[in-house]
């Protein structure tokens, strides 16, 4: 898998926004975060942190641990596309 065929969770967001009828302006606002932190996640340019997924848990009803676990997933998806450990050999 390529690191764009691993799902960001700025896509689930953006999703999320359109199903809702919210503008990235809106959430931004609304978060206390500035709307280009959104775009970014939106646009797979940033990544979500603990304070924007308590923002984001609050605001759209979902645990902190969501928004959280959709990035870890993500990044291992990319490191694990992109790192060969062929040549490290376990110590244990």
């Amino acid at each position: 898998m390529t690191a764009r065929e691993h799902i960001h969770p700025g896509e689930h967001l953006a999703e999320f926004l359109e199903e809702l009828g919210i503008t990235q302006y809106r959430l931004a606002k609304t978060i206390g975060v500035p709307q280009v932190r959104i775009h970014d996640i939106v646009h797979r340019r940033w990544s979500i942190t603990a304070d924007t997924a308590l923002r984001l848990g609050r605001a759209l009803t979902m645990t902190p641990e969501f928004w959280l676990n959709l990035q870890r997933m993500y990044d291992l998806g990319v490191a694990r596309a992109k790192t060969d450990l062929s040549t490290i050999e376990p110590l244990v």
